[in-house]
C-alpha cells in the first residue's frame, strides 16, 4: 500500500516543503495539497519546491477542478514540472467545492470535468487535444515518455461511474469501511462494463490519521476533535448529493446521508479545519467510521481492511495538532508494519 500526505497550503509554504520532506523520509510516497485560490496559496509554486527538495515523491492535488483555470494551463503546469523533476505528479480532480463556491460560482458539472479530464491527460502526456470548436493542440515542447494520470474524487452513483469509465484512478475522501467497498465496487464494475481492467484504476482513500498513545477515553476524545472537522467536509458533499437524489434514495446509502440531519449550514473560512464551529453536527461514530484514530494497532488493523478492499494508498490528512507525530508514526510503525 501506499502512503500519502495531505496538507493545506497555509503560509508559510516552507512548512508546507517542510512537512513533505518529513513524510518522504518516514515512507511516505505521495504529497497531497488542497487546491482552493482564495481559501489557500497557490499550490502549483509549492510543489516546485517539495520536488525540488525530495527525490521521489509524487505530488498533486487534492483535488483541483476545471472551472477555476483553462484546461491548457493546467495540463502545461503538470507538463512543466514532470520535465523538470521526472514523472511524479498526479492530477487529482473534482467538482471544486471550495474553490468555485468561495469565488461565486456553481461547482462543474460531470460533463465538464470528463471533458476536461481527458483534454488534460492527453496534453499533460504529449498527445493532441481539442480545446472545443475544433481547436487542436499540442505542446510542441513535451518529452517523450511524459505521462499525466487523471484520477477523480467521487461520491455519488453517476460520479463513481465515470471514475470508473474514464479516470486513471479513484479518490475516496473517507475511510469507512463499509462505504469504501460499496464505492469501489461501483467503481470497478464501472471500469469493467466500459471493457477496461479494473486494477488499472487506482484507488486512493483519504481521511484524517490521529495516533493516540492509548485507548483511553480521554485520549480517544481529544483525538476525536482534532478531526471532527473532515465529518463536516464529507457532509458538505453529502448535502449536494440529498439535495439531488432524496433523502432516502437507492442511489446513495443511508449510511452516508443520515448524519448530516442536523446539519445546519456551512462556513468555508473553516473549511478543513480543527475547531470548525459549522461540524458540532458529527456524532462520534461518524469521525471514528471515517477517520483513523486511536492507538497504532488500531491503524494498521483498518488499514489492513482498506487493503482487503482494494485500496492502493491511504493519503493521510494532516490538519490537527499533532503533524509531526504522526508523520513519524507511520513511518516508524504504522507503514512498516502494513507493508512489512
Amino acid at each position: 500500500m501506499d502512503f500519502g500526505l495531505v496538507l493545506q497550503a497555509d503560509p508559510p509554504a516552507s512548512r508546507v516543503i517542510s512537512l513533505m520532506k518529513r513524510a518522504e523520509r518516514n515512507g511516505f510516497t505521495y504529497g497531497w495539497t488542497f487546491d482552493s485560490a482564495v481559501l489557500w496559496q497557490e499550490p502549483f509554486v509549492i510543489y516546485s519546491q517539495i520536488l525540488a527538495n525530495t527525490t521521489t515523491l509524487k505530488v498533486g492535488p487534492m483535488v483541483t477542478n476545471p472551472g477555476t483555470r483553462t484546461w491548457e494551463v493546467t495540463a502545461s503546469t503538470f507538463a512543466t514540472l514532470n520535465d523538470m523533476f521526472g514523472n511524479r505528479t498526479v492530477c487529482g480532480i473534482g467538482r471544486g467545492d471550495s474553490a468555485m463556491r468561495v469565488a461565486g460560482r456553481k461547482p462543474n458539472t460531470l460533463a465538464r470535468i470528463s471533458e476536461a479530464m481527458k483534454v488534460i491527460r492527453d496534453l499533460g502526456s504529449g498527445r493532441e487535444a481539442d480545446l472545443g470548436g475544433g481547436t487542436v493542440v499540442r505542446f510542441p515542447w513535451i518529452r517523450q515518455g511524459a505521462e499525466l494520470p487523471v484520477w477523480m474524487a467521487a461520491y455519488g452513483p453517476k460520479a463513481l461511474k465515470m471514475t470508473g469509465e474514464e479516470a486513471d484512478g479513484f479518490i475516496l475522501q473517507l475511510a469507512d469501511l463499509y462505504l469504501t467497498e460499496y464505492m469501489v465496487k461501483a467503481v470497478k464494475d464501472a471500469a469493467v462494463a466500459a471493457g477496461r481492467d479494473p486494477a488499472e484504476v487506482t484507488v486512493c482513500v483519504a481521511a484524517p490519521a490521529y495516533v493516540t498513545e492509548d485507548d483511553s477515553p480521554e485520549a480517544l476524545a481529544h483525538a476525536r476533535e482534532q478531526c471532527r472537522w473532515f465529518g463536516g467536509m464529507v457532509g458538505n458533499h453529502v448535502a449536494d448529493l440529498v439535495s439531488k437524489y432524496g433523502e432516502h434514495s437507492a442511489a446513495v446509502p443511508d449510511e452516508l446521508t443520515e448524519y448530516i440531519k442536523a446539519r445546519e449550514g456551512y462556513d468555508y473560512s473553516h473549511h478543513g479545519r480543527t475547531g470548525n464551529p459549522d461540524t458540532q453536527f458529527v456524532p462520534d461514530e461518524i469521525v471514528d467510521r471515517f477517520c483513523l484514530i486511536g492507538p497504532v494497532e488500531k491503524h494498521i488493523e483498518k488499514l489492513d481492511a482498506l487493503r482487503a478492499l482494494g485500496v492502493d494508498q491511504f493519503a493521510v490528512y494532516d490538519m490537527h495538532d499533532a503533524q509531526e507525530a504522526v508523520i513519524e508514526a507511520y513511518g516508524s510503525r504504522v507503514i512498516p508494519a502494513v507493508n512489512g
